[in-house]
């Protein structure tokens, strides 16, 4: 794995490459030889939450608890896969089914790369292996009840991983900066003049652009949106890879959702269930009280803003 470290002024970056994006992760007001010890600190952890979760790595604790799946025993996981799987558990709920880590199995039929649109019957006997209420967990051991099923945590690992590494810089020290996994982000605290940095959303149409520009000193932004992995059907239909866990069909209706919230997790998980909510994205997200920027099917941009809870900057996420 290559680091590309640079410094300037005062500020000291690191780029790198994980969960299949381009990284980046700036401290200000810290030494060379300390902020190059808490940047590749902070990287570290984002690859050490890459393979235990990844769903593409065959020893992953993901992939030990799908190749589990169905079998009486269930896996037993540590303090912080439970962590996960509480939090996960808590927006099934309230995203009433929306946000459901059981859909994995629904990337069986869904093949993006090959441009396919699976048909109902290969869909139904999908569906039926999807519900978080078909889990076992007792905040210590989890059992997928029938084979077939497949936890799937790409709705908020990311998201995740970033929080983890501010963690890191915070107990190196750190306090100033930001990290930016691929557009999420979670920040550190202000520049060292104390203004905010500034940040563009990608524009959901053209990938060369943005459609806003936010500027924080502290809290997170995450973004979903249908332009990360889609293709367009002959007909004009634009399939993306949120998808539905009640039908298996991908969302419609927004081009992208951006939330700013205390922690990136938070961030991400809002702008996913956003998305999947589709119309009523908006009514949700000033229900749950956060900042939030959505760009409609007319690419016209919907924003609106809060006064933000920030969290405890000696809390670990």
């Amino acid at each position: 794995m290559s680091f590309e470290l640079s410094s300037s002024g005062d500020e000291i970056k690191l780029r790198f490459d994980a969960m299949a994006s381009r990284n980046e992760i700036v401290v200000a007001g810290m030494d060379v030889p300390t902020g190059h010890s808490a940047l590749r600190a902070a990287a570290a952890e984002v690859l050490r939450i890459e393979a235990k979760y990844s769903r593409y790595r065959v020893d992953s604790v993901v992939s030990r608890i799908n190749e589990s799946a169905g079998s009486e025993l269930g896996v037993l996981v540590d303090a912080e896969t439970a962590g996960l799987l509480n939090f996960s558990g808590q927006l099934f709920k309230s995203s009433d089914g929306l946000f459901d880590i059981t859909s994995g199995p629904l990337r069986r039929a869904w093949d993006f790369r090959a441009a396919r649109v699976p048909s109902n019957a290969e869909l139904a006997p999908l569906l039926e292996l999807i519900g978080w209420r078909q889990v076992e967990w007792d905040g210590r051991r989890i059992r997928l009840t029938r084979a077939g099923m497949q936890l799937d945590f790409g709705g908020i690992g990311k998201e995740y991983a970033a929080d983890r590494a501010h963690a890191v810089l915070l107990n190196a020290g750190g306090r100033h900066g930001f990290v930016n996994l691929a557009g999420d982000l979670r920040v550190l605290g202000p520049r060292l003049n104390g203004a905010p940095w500034n940040f563009g959303i990608q524009h959901p149409r053209r990938p060369e652009a943005t459609c806003a520009q936010v500027q924080l000193a502290q809290g997170a932004l995450a973004t979903s949106g249908d332009y990360e992995r889609f293709f367009v059907t002959p007909d004009g239909r634009r399939c993306c890879h949120i998808l539905d866990p009640r039908t298996g069909q991908p969302v419609s209706h927004w081009q992208s959702i951006s939330v700013i919230a205390p922690t990136c997790a938070a961030a991400g998980a809002l702008a996913t269930i956003g998305m999947l909510r589709g119309p009523d994205a908006e009514s949700f997200l000033r229900e749950q009280g956060v900042a939030f920027l959505a760009v409609d099917p007319s690419a016209r941009v919907h924003s609106h803003d809060v006064d933000l809870p920030l969290p405890d900057p000696r809390s670990p996420t």
